[in-house]
């Protein structure tokens, strides 16, 4: 649903203790951590939503996968288990993944651009919250939001043969009319690790050619265009 804060929107999702925003580009809202006002927009979401900390990395289209301690580091998806930490990942048209275990109280949020969905990131991170959390999978629950979908996501034919070169992507269909659909890939992360599908929740948005929100599309606003934020946190 829409929610309103301090005259920005953002596209919100609750489940009881579990905060999930993706931000909006409406009114200029840009989180961009290599300018000063995204840096300033980072700090106010302490205030804005009423947390203790934010926690983001430097990313690099990678497979990383930190654990929050306060540090920057290099990576694409960013876990915590402590409450009253907002942890997110900055887009503007790569997919950002929410996931959480209320159960356990474990929190991820991850960046998955062609080169992450390729390395599959997100099962990656899946695997990290069962393995070191003790999280039950059928405890996991998965928020995909904004970014340019299978609608939009113009894709060369000789790089997604990459894709085609994973078992895990072997079989579906991923690529038609020139256009990559990232959610399919993703969607195939997750049902691959045995997660049911009723926990895989999508917004269901374009970032190049939704009309409902104001977002920033690289590829559309090129070096124009801003950063989103998308994160989760919970309180206890």
């Amino acid at each position: 649903m829409k929610s309103v804060i301090n005259n920005f929107e953002y596209i919100e999702i609750l489940d009881e203790n579990i905060n999930m925003n993706f931000s909006t580009a409406k009114n200029g809202l840009d989180f961009n951590m290599n300018t000063e006002n995204g840096l300033n927009n980072l700090e106010n979401i302490k205030d804005w939503f009423n947390v203790n900390k934010v926690g983001y990395l430097k990313q690099t289209h990678s497979d990383n996968i930190l654990v929050y301690d306060g540090l920057m580091h290099d990576g694409d998806a960013i876990i915590t288990d402590k409450p009253n930490v907002a942890v997110g990942v900055f887009t503007a048209d790569c997919v950002p993944i929410l996931i959480y275990s209320k159960k356990r109280n474990v929190i991820a949020a991850v960046h998955s651009g062609w080169k992450g969905t390729l390395s599959q990131i997100v099962l990656k991170t899946v695997k990290k919250l069962i393995n070191e959390y003790d999280v039950d999978l059928d405890d996991i629950k998965v928020c995909i939001g904004p970014h340019n979908r299978s609608c939009c996501y113009d894709f060369g034919e000789e790089t997604v043969k990459k894709f085609y070169e994973v078992d895990i992507y072997k079989n579906i269909h991923i690529y038609e009319n020139g256009k990559l659909d990232l959610k399919k890939c993703i969607v195939k992360q997750l049902l691959s690790l045995g997660l049911i599908e009723n926990n895989i929740k999508d917004v269901n948005v374009c970032t190049f050619c939704n009309n409902e929100y104001d977002l920033f599309s690289y590829r559309k606003h090129k070096e124009d265009s801003g950063r989103m934020f998308s994160f989760i946190f919970f309180k206890v």
